[in-house]
């Protein structure tokens, strides 16, 4: 049995902490956070931080871009002045004092009520687009203002983009809708400006409405995760609604559109996409996505940029069968407009499941969307257990190898992971896992059986995370099978969160002031059996296949202060000695892909995509612009060529499924489905015929 085994999820929940903490004297609130959050941090989180000058200094540039990431309000005085109190933080962090943080919230709120009056001032009058003017709109690249007036002027070309922008929206749904009816009514340029002006106009007001609803709650919930975000990018302060919201999205049950969203920098930010959700069938919208704008149906739709997390949600969330779009800025900085009709997750294909590819071999194809366990050991489904039931009904239909594919899989149990690895491996270790002290605990296979010994290829990409690379790290790493991905390396996310209660600190006589909120620490490190961590790393493809976004850097290294990569001892592992050779398989699936029509369209659209993410500043000229704009859509109207059917792609249901499916309607329309999405999956069929040449 395998010990403490609660503590062995990749998956957040609440619990008792095991350390002591003094009591505090205060009875404010606030100060009771500040106290119990950084006792937290210090006794429980794996790296723990001193609170020092650096640490200050860290905060301060973190606090300042959540107050203003867009740089709309503050100027270079206005930051320099603040900077000015940073001697403050230390004491104000460690004491449960908010002299800095009161300051900052008097001087934005001051700030926010001026620049209103500057876009209802400036959208009186309309845009001239004949003027060679460019907008900066990466606003990392950007910097504060050096006057109000400057500012102003920075609010002026916002606008006149944001006006500019609809103008060419507006006038390519009327040429469309044109084109299907003589009777609509074409308006000219200076019509559709003065629409667009009010439109822009009713959008900020809208806006405005929303950053005045932010209340010293909010605020102050912003000021201690500018705290937690200095430990890492997972370790996280929780108000008690906040939390409320985190639980409501874990659990993946309600109508919607099935995507954990996150609020960040005024964003919001998609994390991860439910399986079997609206967004994971639809397949457009990705981890990493920042929702900009929802609509319902063919509505206006509503900007939601510093829009609080609940309140985009109740917009993004629905009745099953309504229609969302969402209006997406992908990584590498292009806007999309994703439509979905909402609808509940359907349980069965978050399932494992698997078909017969059949060609030059016969090659049972394995599809695990998580991995899913069943933590209440009262018999529902295990991954573990699922795969080693598809493996078996692979077997007897006596297939030449099998594809795992774990391709946007974000993880799950890791007890599962042990048991599944074991399910190719005879006994022995599988991953290791280190807390802040003590010598690493490795976990072992101690089942000296092997399920399946045939070939065996695992597929990933950047979204692969967590159990997901520590699944494909064992195999890699005994050499039992050969990784292909769809971008540099795997996610990199080899840490483990626990929850804490800060309620459960708190003295009985303060329970006044409860509740407190809960906070999310990063408790435990995750290394490969070679000694590697897959923390930031991830795992590294054996082959690595071209997508539009894999020269782009994605991933846990893209986040604030993420946790480092380091190295210790290997386990004691034998690995195995492969009938095949990695470095020929290699070698023929690159020179494949040098003369594959549609892998040199993705290495050319990556590498435009690198370019475009890299080349932020846009023309507020208005043929420009339209120039600009087509270009972009010629670009990416090359990649529709992909969306077809490849050929040679034979795919069967299992004899053991068929007559289940056959029978039933719904699960026979979900199959058509599934086989028409594989027989589009290039990546797949370039996996299949590496699986070919495996001996």
């Amino acid at each position: 049995m395998l010990k403490n085994k609660k503590l062995l999820f990749l998956i957040p929940f609440a619990a008792l902490a095991f350390f002591s903490y003094t009591v505090i004297t205060q009875t404010d609130k606030e100060e009771a956070i500040d106290q119990f959050l950084i006792q937290s941090l210090t006794n429980s989180h794996y790296q723990p931080k001193t609170i020092n000058d650096d640490f200050a200094e860290k905060f301060f540039k973190i606090y300042i871009q959540r107050i203003d990431y867009n740089k709309k309000f503050l100027t270079q005085d206005d930051v320099e002045n603040l900077k000015k109190m940073q001697r403050y933080i230390v004491d104000d962090i460690k004491s449960g004092h908010f002299i800095f943080f009161n300051k900052s919230c008097d001087l934005i709120n001051k700030r926010i009520a001026e620049s209103q009056e500057y876009y209802t001032e400036i959208l009186k009058k309309p845009f001239d687009f004949t003027n060679d003017e460019t907008l900066q709109l990466d606003a990392e690249k950007l910097t504060f203002a050096k006057s109000k007036s400057d500012l102003k002027e920075s609010w002026r070309k916002s606008l006149k983009y944001q006006t500019l922008s609809r103008i060419v929206e507006m006038k390519d749904s009327q040429e469309k809708a044109k084109e299907k009816s003589d009777t609509v009514k074409i308006k000219s340029i200076k019509e559709l400006e003065i629409e667009a002006r009010k439109k822009v106009l009713k959008s900020n007001d809208d806006w405005f409405k929303r950053l005045k609803k932010l209340d010293h709650n909010d605020r102050i919930a912003s000021y201690f995760n500018s705290i937690t975000a200095i430990y890492d990018p997972h370790t996280e302060y929780f108000a008690p609604k906040d939390k409320a919201n985190f639980d409501i999205g874990m659990s993946g049950q309600l109508e919607g559109i099935g995507a954990q969203l996150q609020e960040k920098d005024g964003f919001i930010k998609v994390t991860t996409i439910v399986p079997g959700s609206a967004s994971w069938r639809q397949g457009q919208l990705k981890a990493g996505d920042i929702i900009i704008k929802v609509a319902q149906g063919e509505a206006e739709p509503v900007d939601i940029t510093d829009m609080q997390l609940d309140d985009a949600v109740q917009l993004i969330r629905g009745k099953k069968g309504t229609e969302v779009r969402l209006t997406v800025k992908k990584p590498d900085a292009s806007i999309v407009v994703i439509t979905l009709i909402r609808d509940i997750v359907v349980m069965e294909e978050t399932f494992a499941k698997s078909v017969i590819l059949k060609g030059e071999k016969k090659i049972g194809y394995i599809k695990l969307p998580s991995f899913y366990a069943d933590f209440n050991g009262k018999g529902g489904h295990s991954c573990s257990r699922d795969v080693k039931k598809e493996i078996e009904k692979l077997k007897e239909e006596k297939v030449d190898g099998i594809i795992l594919d774990l391709r946007n899989n974000g993880g799950g149990s890791l007890n599962d992971v042990v048991d599944m690895a074991g399910l190719f491996i005879e006994k022995g270790p599988v991953v290791q896992v280190k807390s802040r002290t003590g010598v690493p605990y490795v976990m072992d296979d101690k089942d000296p059986a092997i399920v399946y010994d045939g070939p065996l290829t695992i597929m990933v990409n950047s979204n692969s995370a967590s159990a997901s690379e520590i699944m494909a790290a064992a195999i890699q790493d005994y050499k039992r099978g050969i990784i292909v991905g769809t971008s540099q390396s795997t996610f990199g996310k080899g840490t483990v969160q626990r929850f804490f209660d800060l309620d459960e600190y708190l003295p009985k006589q303060y329970d006044s002031i409860k509740p407190l909120g809960q906070v999310k620490i990063t408790t435990q490190k995750f290394y490969r059996i070679n000694g590697d961590a897959t923390q930031l790393k991830g795992v590294i493809p054996d082959i690595i296949l071209p997508d539009p976004y894999y020269l782009l850097d994605q991933g846990e290294k893209e986040q604030d202060y993420p946790i480092a990569w380091d190295e210790i001892a290997a386990s004691n592992y034998q690995p195995l000695q492969p009938t095949y050779s990695l470095e020929k398989l290699k070698a023929n699936s690159a020179n494949r892909l040098k003369s594959n029509s549609s892998f040199i369209l993705l290495e050319d659209a990556a590498k435009r995509l690198k370019k475009q993410k890299d080349s932020t500043v846009v023309s507020l000229n208005f043929d420009k612009y339209v120039t600009e704009k087509k270009h972009s859509e010629a670009e990416s109207k090359k990649m529709e060529v992909l969306d077809k059917e490849i050929p040679g792609i034979e795919i069967r249901s299992l004899k053991t499924s068929a007559p289940v499916i056959e029978g039933d309607t719904v699960k026979s329309s979900k199959e058509k489905e599934w086989f028409k999405n594989i027989k589009k999956d290039i990546y797949l069929n370039e996996t299949i015929t590496i699986m070919n040449e495996m001996k």
